[in-house]
């Protein structure tokens, strides 16, 4: 049975006749007396005893209004989650990344994020490694993507992907004669990093710092494209994970070389603090960062 015909029973039932059920419907007497007609005979009983004064609904009638009451319910319920889910899906979400290399790819991922998503804004926000999980439980950032895995009972890490770090060098530095590079021979080459301190330094800190070697020289250079201008003079090596460099013109005398016998290898974990996870924006942003930004690194 069609909607329009629950809405019919309804209206007359609460306005007492076609008459005064008219304007609230939006339709003639002729209109609505038709459609009546129309029911009744489709269902082959009567809905309403027709009286001069008020019309009364016939027992058939009356399960008829109680199942359209229970209809626009659900239908008004129906609505009010859809908002509910719709306002829940709108808000700023506060992105930290611990390894500055991935701000490279962050504006696309950004750009998609707001096709899809226009109601979510994303905030990007620089930090130090250290201060990441401080401000994730005082609010200040909701999401960070980092290298390691907080252990912290009340933030949530997700292991997004797993990539290597390689030292890029002259094809004629010292370093290219060898299959590979012992972590101790570090500590003779100039390393040009981005930033200071070390210990936000990828290879520092996933290598150096636990056999306690450090770099004869470092420079801290914050362009990628002077690093490698550099390295491609054989000033210094710079280490880096192959994504990190797609986008860039590499000379043709640059050498990844592959550090350790079993190579470099970082997970990175995108954390959240779990009282957030029920917001809906937060859950759309978190899927959506799987799908479409991981895709960038490959």
């Amino acid at each position: 049975m069609e909607l329009k015909y629950y809405r019919l029973i309804k209206t007359i039932t609460e306005e007492g006749s076609i008459a005064n059920s008219s304007e609230r419907l939006f339709l003639t007497q002729s209109a609505l007396s038709h459609q009546l007609r129309e029911l009744e005979a489709r269902l082959g009983f009567k809905v309403f005893h027709r009286k001069r004064n008020k019309w009364v609904l016939t027992p058939e009638g009356a399960e008829l209004y109680k199942l359209a009451n229970q209809l626009f319910e659900a239908i008004e319920k129906g609505f009010s989650n859809i908002q509910h889910i719709k306002t829940g899906s709108k808000g700023q979400v506060k992105l930290s990344v611990e390894c500055q290399s991935f701000f490279q790819q962050l504006p696309g991922f950004m750009q998609k994020m707001a096709i899809v998503y226009p109601e979510i804004d994303i905030d990007l926000q620089l930090g130090a490694r250290h201060e990441i999980i401080s401000k994730l439980q005082s609010d200040d950032i909701d999401i960070a993507l980092m290298t390691y895995r907080p252990n912290s009972d009340d933030i949530y890490a997700i292991e997004v992907c797993t990539d290597e770090i390689f030292a890029v060098i002259h094809r004629e530095h010292f370093f290219n004669e060898k299959d590979y590079i012992e972590p101790s021979e570090f500590a003779k080459v100039h390393l040009i990093i981005n930033s200071f301190p070390l210990e936000g330094v990828a290879i520092y800190e996933h290598c150096l710092r636990a056999i306690d070697v450090t770099p004869m020289k470092i420079s801290a250079i914050p362009f990628t494209e002077i690093t490698l201008s550099m390295v491609a003079a054989n000033l210094g090596l710079m280490c880096a994970p192959k994504w990190q460099l797609k986008h860039f013109k590499l000379d043709d005398n640059l050498v990844f070389k592959r550090i350790g016998a079993n190579g470099i290898k970082r997970t990175h974990y995108l954390v959240v603090k779990r009282s957030v996870l029920s917001k809906s924006y937060i859950n759309s942003f978190i899927s959506t960062f799987e799908e479409e930004f991981m895709q960038e690194l490959a």
